[in-house]
């Protein structure tokens, strides 16, 4: 499954959370390592889940960029 996964910048790196998994969320100083944490935490967070025996939402979450002229 593909989840759509939000980064943002930070004042002290990255964050980055999963719009269809409340809770799942990640932090980190570079970007690199934050990419790295939320695929862990989505994993650990899907176990979770089937281990509690609450269903697993499939991705329903698309993420795009809309460009906007500066004034």
């Amino acid at each position: 499954m593909d989840y759509t996964v939000i980064c943002e910048q930070t004042p002290n790196g990255y964050s980055a959370y999963v719009p269809d998994l409340p809770g799942c969320v990640a932090a980190a100083t570079t970007r690199r390592e934050v990419a790295s944490l939320i695929a862990s935490a989505i994993h650990v967070h899907l176990e979770a889940m089937r281990e509690g025996g609450f269903e697993v939402p499939p991705p329903t979450t698309r993420a795009d960029t809309v460009r906007v002229l500066a004034r």
